[in-house]
Formats: C-alpha cells, structure tokens, sequence
C-alpha cells in the first residue's frame, strides 16, 4: 500500500478547521496561481522598465501608481483570481497586507535572512474566509538592483518627491538589494 503525504498547506488547513483538497488539487492551483504571478511580473516589469527607459524614474513612478493597479486587475480578470501585491513595508496603503498576508511575509522576512533564496518562496493554503474555502498563494518579490532607484537607501531628490506626492505614507525606501520588498498574493474562493 502507498502511503499518501499531505503538504503542509493542507495540514495547516486541517488543524485551523478549513477544508483540505487533495494534493493534487493543491497542486494543480498552486500551478495555476504560479502562471498567473508569471504573467503578472512579466507584464508589470515590462511596462515599468519601459517606463524607466523612456521617462526616467520620475515617469517610472507616476507610470507604476496608475498602471500596477490596472496590470493586476486585468490579469484577475483574465484568470477569476483576487491578483494583488503587498508587503510589510507599504507605499501604497491599499495594499496592506491583512493577517494572512502578513504571517507569510514575515515567515518570508525570516527565511530570507537565513539565508534561503526569496526567489523560490512560495507559500500556498486553504483558509475559511466568510464561511468560504479559499485558496490563498504568496510568491516573494526579492528586491533587485533595478528596483533601488525607487525603493533603495540613495533614491534621488526630485523622485522622492514624486513618491510622496502619490504616496504620503510611503514606508517602502532603504532596501538593499535581495531583501524581501514584497509579495504577490492571489485568492481563489473555491466551491
């Protein structure tokens, strides 16, 4: 007889009293939910490189506060799936993590400085949200060199200001490169 092993997402979801799915469904979303954070990234970079070499950081900015926004909303859309980014360190306040969120990015936050790879987290679950099952996915987003020129510790005067113009509050400067920015996050309610 084969003896069958459960993911942790799964035994997480079982003692928090959510439903577990098999893990080939587990499987098969957490697959899903890679796909779309993929062509989300891709199309996000894209456009904010794009931006970056045509308009220079400040354009860059003002290009990611109007079109991150849309990027996410198309691709949830496209796929039926909540598409969103968070973090601990926020520069938009509409993307705060709730507790869910933030439990995985702070387990992300302690791994990266052990030393593991913040291109290979991912954490996938089943949680009951509103009497519903839902499959929740966070893929780390590590910080890179080109990021440092909008959310690095020497960012340039006149884009700082543009920052705080969009973003008041903005808590997302000082990072090095490698260090945990932020998360993809997606949800799916299933039936």
């Amino acid at each position: 007889m084969m003896k069958r092993v459960i993911p942790a997402a799964v035994l997480l979801g079982l003692m928090s009293g959510a439903p577990a799915l098999a893990a080939e469904d587990m499987k098969a979303l957490s697959a899903e939910a890679k796909g779309i954070v993929q062509g989300f990234f891709k199309e996000l970079k894209g456009t904010l490189v794009g931006a970056m070499k045509t308009k220079g950081p400040v354009g860059a900015v003002n290009t990611c506060n109007v079109k991150a926004a849309e990027i996410a909303s198309k691709h949830a859309e496209q796929s039926g799936w909540e598409v969103g980014r968070t973090a601990l360190k926020l520069r938009n306040p509409a993307n705060e993590p709730d507790a869910w969120e933030k439990a995985v990015l702070e387990e992300f936050a302690k791994k990266i400085a052990a030393g593991a790879d913040p291109m290979k987290l991912a954490k996938a679950a089943i949680v009951e949200m509103d009497g519903k099952k839902v499959f929740r996915f966070m893929k780390a987003i590590p910080t890179g060199k080109p990021c440092l020129t909008c959310h690095g510790g020497n960012v340039k005067p006149e884009v700082l200001k543009t920052i705080k113009a969009h973003y008041p509050d903005d808590q997302a400067t000082g990072f090095k490169p490698g260090e945990l920015r932020g998360a993809f996050t997606l949800k799916k309610v299933l039936p």
